[in-house]
């Protein structure tokens, strides 16, 4: 889902030299790295114990777990897209 994201703003927007993170499971994961390759991008991971290198991603991931994670447990990949994709139409229309 995440990467059919970002491949639909690569395609409207063009790849971006490099994609910013954390060293958070989410973003090393061989997956993520082998997409970032194959659309051209380079991953740039900011410093462990350094989240005011990537501010705007460390104050997202902390409302996505205390706003929605922490409180739901998904018992399917559709209820997870579902809450979740909710979620994320409140957070852009309101943080």
């Amino acid at each position: 889902m995440a990467s059919e994201v970002a491949l639909a703003a690569a395609i409207l927007r063009g790849v971006p030299g490099h994609i910013r993170s954390d060293n958070g499971p989410e973003f090393i994961a061989t997956a993520v790295r082998t997409w970032i390759a194959a659309v051209g991008a380079r991953c740039a991971f900011i410093e462990p114990g350094s989240p005011w290198e990537n501010g705007y991603c460390e104050s997202f991931n902390s409302k996505l777990r205390d706003e929605l994670l922490n409180g739901e447990i998904f018992y399917s990949l559709a209820e997870a897209r579902i809450v979740i994709g909710s979620w994320r139409q409140h957070y852009n229309a309101v943080a």
